[in-house]
């Protein structure tokens, strides 16, 4: 064996005491007590272990410019119109610096997956799109990383952004998505990428249902669409922040319907609590999907950054679990079984939404391996516990204290 991780908690065989995973050639090749290897060894000493944290709804390449971006006058903030001006200025080195200093605080702090959206648009182009492309494969000894292809500004009113869109996506880019908020007709973007979806035979994760209130939702034609193109299990829709708004029958009601049709919700706590309610100066609503609610009603649901010190979320640091913990205060939560489920929001829960089939603690899985200083999830999403070990199929990637990357030479 070339590596055995000893005396692990296991994420998902707490209750089966401590137990040692032996790696081989970059995959878990046993799982059990006492087992030996030729090669490194790391005693976990009783910690949590658990199969690498995904971050499933993240901008690479618009992180790292609320330095860039003008202050908010007043409550109102449109953090589209206060990044777009931006753009055209931005290189491809300039989009891969940034990101990569983002890219390497998620990777110390566990992340293993990642799915980051990419804005697609004449003002950028696809400098963002090569940019982020170049990082992915130069951090694939680390990561691996799926981008997701999107219309942040407009699709039907702004000319030539569904060529560039098509562009990428003859280029390889596997997953496409939408921000119907920000265009002139909504249900035409939704239409135009669910037909683009089709034809490239591509996954769907959709930026939706961000406002202030329920009275219009675009989940519905979006649940007709899935329904129709039968891409069940292939769409994610993210914020949802509307879904805070519903009476919790409605809201049941909703999720069963989406956990029928397969369609998976990625919940952005940090960008929505610190976006939603601005229409009040006080007795201001959190605008935060309730993540637990949902999952008790059979939905697939992951809870991801989304954006790090920009305009629509001036703060962060990559720590899931933090976003985890975030979560369960404004959820106003404290029971360990939902503390549990949040955690798996990171993980497992994760790796369903993003069609990963060879995520966990199994045999013959890749060795993505992530040890947390706590004894179980929802100790670690209490505490916001910090990972101290990270390997990337059998390879280290991260030791903590302080922390740091270990880049290959």
């Amino acid at each position: 064996m070339d590596l055995i991780v000893k005396n692990a908690r296991l994420v998902d065989r707490v209750d089966e005491g401590l137990l040692d995973i032996a790696v081989e050639t970059g995959r878990i090749a046993a799982i059990g007590r006492d087992l030996a290897a030729a090669g490194e060894t790391y005693d976990a000493e009783g910690r949590l272990v658990c199969a690498g944290l995904i971050e499933s709804h993240i901008h690479l390449d618009k992180s790292r410019i609320a330095d860039r971006c003008p202050l908010p006058e007043g409550r109102r903030v449109n953090p589209v119109t206060m990044v777009a001006p931006l753009k055209p200025g931005w290189t491809v080195e300039d989009v891969y610096g940034r990101a990569e200093k983002t890219l390497h605080e998620c990777l110390v702090n566990g992340t293993t997956r990642m799915r980051t959206q990419v804005e697609i648009d004449p003002a950028i182009g696809l400098r963002g799109f090569e940019a982020v492309g170049t990082l992915a494969a130069d951090y694939r000894w680390a990561i691996d990383i799926e981008l997701c292809v999107f219309p942040q500004d407009g699709l039907t009113n702004y000319p030539g952004t569904e060529e560039l869109l098509v562009a990428a996506l003859k280029q390889g880019a596997p997953v496409l998505g939408a921000a119907p908020r920000y265009d002139s007709d909504p249900a035409g973007q939704i239409d135009r990428i669910f037909e683009l979806a089709r034809e490239y035979d591509v996954d769907l994760d959709l930026h939706l249902d961000v406002g202030d209130s329920p009275a219009h939702m675009d989940v519905y034609r979006v649940l007709d669409l899935t329904e129709q193109y039968q891409r069940g299990g292939r769409v994610v829709v993210g914020h949802m922040a509307k879904l805070s708004l519903l009476p919790p029958g409605d809201l049941a009601a909703l999720a069963r319907r989406l956990r029928d049709s397969g369609i998976a919700i990625t919940v952005l706590p940090a960008t929505d609590l610190y976006l939603m309610g601005r229409d009040r100066d006080h007795a201001v609503v959190r605008g935060v999907a309730d993540a637990n609610f949902l999952s008790a009603n059979g939905l697939t649901c992951s809870l991801s950054s989304n954006n790090i010190l920009n305009a629509a979320t001036p703060y962060g640091d990559c720590s899931l679990i933090r976003i985890a913990n975030l979560q369960a205060n404004v959820s106003q939560i404290a029971a360990p079984d939902e503390l549990r489920d949040l955690f798996l929001m990171l993980t497992e829960h994760s790796a369903r939404l993003l069609n990963i089939k060879d995520y966990g603690l199994a045999t013959g899985n890749p060795a993505d391996l992530v040890v947390i200083d706590a004894q179980t999830p929802e100790q670690a999403v209490a505490e916001i516990r910090p990972p101290l070990a990270v390997w990337k199929r059998g390879r280290r990637t991260v030791i903590r204290h302080p922390p740091e990357l270990l880049v290959p030479h």
